[in-house]
């Protein structure tokens, strides 16, 4: 199984991860990267969702989500365009 295979079933078991947990933890380099590859090439519905911590840090946590019928409506119009 590759890296970026077990960072996807991280997502389906329902974990939210930042940045440095995904390189840490799947020894992937460019965590960003990964995250647009697996929306872009995948098909994903993965998003990026601000998170404070208890000492009033902000990070971003990654989520595997479903996507709104607004977010779907607007693929099919960009394919539709031809964008």
């Amino acid at each position: 199984m590759t890296k970026q295979e077990r960072l996807l079933e991280a997502f389906k078991s329902g974990e939210k991860l930042t940045a440095a947990q995904i390189k840490s933890r799947f020894g992937i380099a460019n965590p960003t990267a990964t995250v647009s590859d697996l929306r872009l090439r995948g098909g994903f519905a993965i998003y990026a969702n601000p998170h404070t911590d208890t000492k009033g840090r902000v990070t971003v946590k990654y989520r595997l989500g479903k996507p709104s019928r607004e977010l779907v409506a607007a693929g099919y119009r960009a394919m539709a365009l031809g964008v």
